[in-house]
């Protein structure tokens, strides 16, 4: 989490300074917003590479707004803030209150703040959880109640649990009630409602009614209006802004983000429609049957309360499968995104492709780092030793001299085919524009581009391991040779300047 580590006296001192570092309105500008990052060349390198689409990154553009960057680590944090601001002011949660919700992961994170004013905090959850989601909360000090059933069906879709395994889980419920430290005996008069709500699956109401028995609070993420609203009132104004300061034109622009509440999509959808008269929210889900953390399925999306259709731009189903190549590929290069995002951004490759836009701002809910067990990731080192060249030399598709004053002469040539054992033609240079593409132009030229994987030399290490780092940045996997030639000439008795000529004009 990103919140400072303070001992709150009271909830008043606890929202304010909450209020004080999220992204909130002062003298009319959105003040600490989450940062909007260009994506494009990624996005661009991504579907070639891994897709085997064709995207001129010249013809598009594309931004990720990075939400892990609120207090709690997700979007999430946003309606928990509002929801929280509103029940402080309203005397609906006072220090002694128990705190409610049914929660795929994020919302019970975010809720995990007020933990540190020694509030309970008790999650319902789902054993569908992702391990490192579960983790991720239990860490976090809110206390779990864990159930092998759906964490939040829609409502009126027909699912139900056997009256016996309602009856277990309501035995699962005593059980970590008590653990928490609550009168299990105040559950009795209402067994049947429980048991029934159980049957239906129905852990929304779930927690409402658990709210109610112990004079709690739940704050209804799936009902309360507070969920909408901040992104209607912030997060809306708050890409506008940025957009703008990067001087975009909002009006250009589609808006792309996945939908677990729908308090996100509706929010942003209200304000666009309301200031631009325009519909802007594409809104992803994955195939039906497939589980994405924290995000629903069109048919769960299905009679919730937030789920407003007609004020969307469009509704996209895609294979989470052929997102997660998207999901690692990002995060081996550096862009720290979650399996929502994954999603989102592989949907935008497709509306590409299929001409549905070509300026995107994708909405990226959290990071990698609750699903990190689940993936296995590849650290790459941008700087690589002779001997870690030599023992993997066939990894490379080239080795390429980045260098903008000197050229390796022929013997140079020769010195480096024969360290490495390689064909000399698998050794080239990058001339004097594709060089200036490189180090003054932030471009990538089409040679390398179609390349999986190189090996940058110059001169002392220096050029090749900043050029490596754009490379990288951009998709592409590119190592630099720590100290470039030097150690090699050492193996020769030659000198450095024995081996170059100068660059040519030419």
């Amino acid at each position: 989490m990103n919140i400072p580590n303070t001992s709150f006296s009271s909830l008043k001192n606890f929202i304010n300074e909450l209020s004080r570092i999220m992204p909130h309105v002062e003298n009319g500008k959105v003040v600490n917003p989450t940062p909007i990052i260009d994506l494009t060349e990624l996005i661009a390198e991504c579907a070639r590479r891994e897709y085997k689409i064709n995207i001129d990154a010249k013809k598009i553009k594309v931004y990720g707004k990075l939400e892990s960057k609120l207090p709690a680590g997700s979007v999430k944090t946003r309606p928990a803030y509002y929801i929280l601001k509103n029940a402080i002011e309203n005397g609906l949660l006072k220090e002694d209150t128990i705190v409610f919700e049914a929660t795929s992961g994020n919302f019970g994170i975010s809720l995990s703040l007020l933990t540190k004013l020694g509030i309970k905090v008790v999650a319902i959850v789902s054993r569908k959880l992702q391990e490192g989601v579960l983790e991720e909360l239990s860490k976090s000090g809110v206390k779990i109640i864990d159930l092998d059933i759906d964490i939040c069906p829609a409502p009126g879709l027909k699912v139900s649990l056997d009256v016996l395994s309602a009856k277990l889980a309501y035995d699962k419920i005593k059980e970590s009630l008590e653990e928490i430290g609550l009168d299990i005996m105040k559950l009795a008069r209402f067994e049947n409602e429980i048991e029934s709500l159980l049957i239906k699956q129905d852990v929304i109401n779930l927690a409402k009614l658990l709210a109610k028995i112990y004079n709690g609070f739940c704050p209804e993420q799936y009902d309360n209006e507070c969920n909408p609203k901040v992104h209607e009132e912030i997060t809306a104004r708050e890409i506008e802004q940025q957009l703008n300061e990067l001087g975009e034109d909002i009006n250009e622009f589609t808006i792309v983000c996945t939908f677990g509440t729908g308090g996100t999509a509706t929010g942003l959808s209200n304000y666009f429609l309301k200031t631009l008269h325009l519909k802007k929210v594409r809104v992803i889900y994955p195939l039906s049957a497939q589980d994405v953390a924290g995000i629903r399925t069109k048919e769960k999306a299905l009679g919730l309360r937030f789920y407003k259709p007609e004020l969307y731009l469009g509704e996209h189903e895609v294979d989470f499968e052929e997102a997660k190549k998207l999901l690692i590929f990002f995060n081996e290069r550096g862009v720290s995104i979650g399996e929502s995002s994954a999603l989102a951004l592989y949907a935008t490759i497709q509306m590409i492709n299929f001409g549905l836009g070509n300026k995107f701002l994708v909405i990226l809910p959290d990071d990698f780092e609750k699903y990190s067990k689940k993936y296995e990731i590849r650290t790459i080192k941008l700087s690589v030793s002779y001997d870690e060249v030599k023992d993997r030399i066939n990894e490379y598709e080239a080795i390429i001299w980045t260098h903008g004053a000197f050229i390796p002469n022929e013997e140079a040539i020769e010195l480096i085919s024969k360290q490495f054992n390689i064909d000399k033609r698998k050794i080239e240079i990058a001339n004097r524009e594709e060089m200036i593409q490189l180090t003054l132009k932030s471009q990538i030229p089409d040679r390398i581009k179609s390349k999986k994987k190189i090996l940058l030399m110059c001169v002392g290490g220096g050029t090749s391991l900043k050029i490596a780092e754009f490379l990288f940045k951009n998709g592409i996997i590119a190592q630099s040779l720590e100290g470039g030639i030097i150690p090699l000439t050492s193996k020769i008795g030659k000198k450095v300047e024995e081996l170059l000529k100068p660059f040519s004009k030419n």
